[in-house]
């Protein structure tokens, strides 16, 4: 295969490392870049990284800069996109950008549906898929109205996740009766916008993601699925222990969805299982690789090497199977969701040490690149004590209000 293509990589999180590891392994040329705080902490070996400006307030600056970078290489690079914001400004950008860069998104109105949780919603109804109960909350006058219509414990969640994450690491939050929904309201709603939704029961190990690579014909090039086994946030947020399984209701679901709405490029769908009626009920599509997409190099499907092969036209053999039963670690994270967890559950430090065991990939432990671990172990620590400073602060206001 012909290596001598750059690839720029928009993205220095966990995600865009193991898109880099799996291209600079090979040897091929790689450019990353993230705003100041990810990039200080993401910088890796594997790549020529630098500092971009923020793609949500300085558009201009980063078209720009992605602009003379590909007039200064030989040819058009592949261009990646780790986070939902980078890929938001990509497919935003994407007839200038196509100028320079190869690339492969979906429609630009299918990216929008995917970043709004309730196109999200409108998306499954559309297509007949079953999905939690999600209700649209703007103010205190219209919770009133819905909260009667709420059966808790529900879940309030941010209608733009990757906003509301900035702002607070929670992804989404459990409401266990009407008081609280009332009382917390106010609270959350100062970081974004927020919708109700009907709480699907059963632990992590009910939730599955089938990721896809499709071709700009919509052949399936890259399948690849997992199992979650622990979340970070604990028990609703991104995977932090995740085992490569294949299930084919799953895949069939997934599959059959993805290629439904068009999602050329790369992609994944999460469901979970009810166990009130064992059926697989949609939680979201990302657009992108996700966090723990190394994993599939290490069973056998490489999808960011097939991304790449594809836009370089080098017509790579699609594969559709893997190895299973591996796992994939973020360390740091698997340990601040276990020890939450440790709070509310009979969990043991003995039963987390078992979850090491068996083949495993981690998300960025590597002899070969060990300085984004550390930084990311470092810098997840500390933000884990602010964090808990910072829901301290708000229980105490709301105590003192109740007061």
């Amino acid at each position: 295969m012909n290596h001598d293509t750059v690839a720029v990589v928009l993205d220095l999180s966990a995600n865009g490392i193991g898109i880099i590891r799996s291209l600079g392994r090979r040897g091929i040329p790689l450019y990353a870049f993230d705003t100041e705080r990810k990039y200080k902490i993401g910088k890796t070996r594997y790549a020529n990284c630098g500092i971009c400006p923020d793609p949500k307030t300085g558009e201009s600056d980063l078209l720009a800069l992605l602009i003379q970078l590909s007039e200064s290489l030989p040819k058009k690079p592949v261009l990646f996109a780790g986070s939902d914001e980078f890929v938001y400004f990509i497919s935003k950008h994407r007839h200038e950008l196509s100028n320079y860069y190869h690339f492969l998104l979906p429609e630009h109105d299918l990216i929008e549906a995917v970043l709004d949780k309730r196109l999200t919603a409108k998306l499954a109804e559309k297509h007949q898929i079953p999905s939690p109960k999600t209700f649209i909350v703007n103010n205190e006058a219209e919770l009133d109205q819905l909260i009667h219509n709420m059966s808790f414990p529900c879940i309030l969640k941010p209608v733009f996740g990757h906003e509301f994450r900035k702002k607070l690491s929670k992804k989404a939050i459990i409401m266990e009766n009407a008081d609280q929904l009332r009382k917390e309201f106010p609270f959350y709603q100062q970081f974004g916008e927020l919708l109700l939704q009907e709480l699907i029961p059963g632990q992590e190990e009910r939730i599955y993601q089938v990721g896809t690579l499709f071709d700009d014909n919509l052949q399936l090039i890259g399948l690849f699925m997992g199992q979650k086994l622990n979340q970070f946030p604990a028990y609703f947020g991104a995977g932090a222990l995740v085992k490569s399984v294949r299930n084919e209701e799953v895949i069939e679901k997934g599959v059959s969805f993805l290629k439904a709405l068009g999602f050329k490029g790369i992609s994944v769908a999460e469901f979970k299982r009810d166990p009130r009626d064992g059926q697989l009920k949609f939680i979201e599509i990302n657009a992108r690789t996700w966090l723990w997409h190394s994993l599939s190099g290490r069973c056998g499907v490489d999808l960011s090497y097939l991304y790449y092969l594809l836009l370089t036209k080098q017509n790579p053999e699609p594969k559709l199977t893997q190895t299973e039963g591996i796992k994939w670690i973020y360390l740091v994270r698997h340990y601040l969701s276990s020890r939450e967890k440790r709070k509310r559950e009979k969990l043991t430090w003995y039963q987390w040490l078992r979850s090491l065991k068996g083949k495993k990939e981690y998300a960025l432990f590597a002899w070969d690149d060990p300085l984004p671990f550390f930084r990311s172990a470092f810098s997840h620590l500390i933000n884990s004590w602010k964090n808990s400073r910072q829901i301290k602060k708000m229980e105490t206001k709301l105590t003192q209000e109740d007061d």
